[in-house]
């Protein structure tokens, strides 16, 4: 199954901040915040979360379709996406605006305060998936990823209109989107992705109950961080997945995007649920081990061997299609 990746694509920079932000935030002054952090490093990526799912899932051979809007400046990232198995056949280049900026710094403690400037990607809306799709083999999913709002909401309608299975990944944009929108972007979900703290906000938007919720999507992804993956439909009961043991983060920008592209690859290639949760947790806890989004490799020996290692014999069995290719991994 062929899979087209709507959303963001963007320039990570992301810093590292050798002390505490808790340490810096006084409780009586925070109506008056004004915070400068002096970092110690200052690493420059390729990121955006289409882009980086998209990464991923061209690291397992499966020619992912990018759909998003960039800059003038993206030819030289274009050409590294290329060469890791991915389509960008679906990219808008704008002909004034730069490529989306994620700016990011992170805190011993793995806390983040993090800014993101939109710049192309406003441009995004603009992207008929309607003419896109019939120049190309027509995907066996779409999943729709954070992107400028109005874009979202276009590209959910044109998959229902298409009659095309759709995965709803709100993500950040919870935060700019009102009750009414984000009802909009997952009824009808196949996939529903969030985080935990994303999983209350999508209810509080909505006033829907997780009962509600479940009655509106097939299958509701929520990640947990170290403590793994829940998955639950209406009807069942969840599915809770550990994650990987032992894993000590580099930099955690970018293990939510790994572990969809883990997890949307094995569905691909028609593996059940808990498997494809496993091998989703095993290539999160991969890119959580590089800084920036980008820079692990997608080795499918090596996930096989990690999801032996931590969920025991016979974990990759279900896998076996798709782990027995060689991937692309890295160029460099």
């Amino acid at each position: 199954m062929r899979i087209a990746v709507t959303g963001s694509i963007a320039t990570d920079h992301l810093m590292v901040f050798p002390g505490r932000f808790a340490d810096q935030l006084l409780p009586d002054q925070l109506a008056h915040v004004s915070l400068s952090f002096l970092v110690d490093r200052l690493e420059v990526r390729w990121g955006g979360v289409a882009a980086n799912i998209a990464y991923g899932l061209g690291g397992f051979g499966l020619s992912p379709l990018l759909v998003g809007a960039v800059g003038t400046d993206f030819a030289e990232y274009a050409v590294w996406l290329k060469e890791h198995g991915v389509d960008t056949g679906g990219v808008r280049v704008s002909t004034d605006r730069q490529t989306a900026r994620f700016l990011c710094i992170t805190d011993e403690d793995a806390n983040q305060i993090a800014a993101f400037y939109a710049g192309a990607m406003s441009e995004a809306y603009d992207i008929n998936l309607r003419a896109l799709l019939t120049a190309t083999e027509r995907p066996g999913l779409v999943l729709i990823s954070p992107d400028d709002p109005s874009a979202m909401l276009r590209h959910t309608a044109e998959c229902r209109a298409l009659g095309l299975p759709f995965a709803a990944d709100p993500s950040q944009q919870l935060a700019r989107l009102d009750g009414e929108q984000v009802r909009d972007l997952v009824d009808g979900a196949t996939w529903l992705f969030t985080n935990e703290y994303e999983a209350a906000l999508l209810m509080e938007h909505t006033g829907w109950s997780r009962a509600e919720v479940l009655a509106t999507v097939g299958t509701w992804v929520t990640t947990l961080g170290a403590q793994g993956v829940r998955i639950e439909r209406a009807g069942a009961q969840p599915l809770t997945v550990p994650a990987v043991p032992g894993i000590e983060p580099a930099d955690p920008t970018g293990g939510g995007d790994a572990f969809r592209a883990g997890f949307l690859a094995a569905v691909s290639h028609g593996a059940p649920l808990e498997p494809a949760a496993r091998l989703g947790c095993a290539l999160a806890s991969v890119a959580l081990g590089a800084v920036g989004s980008q820079a692990h490799e997608v080795d499918p020996a090596h996930l096989a061997a990690l999801v032996e290692r931590a969920y025991g014999p016979g974990a990759t069995e279900p896998l076996a299609s798709l782990l027995a290719g060689e991937g692309r991994g890295r160029a460099s």
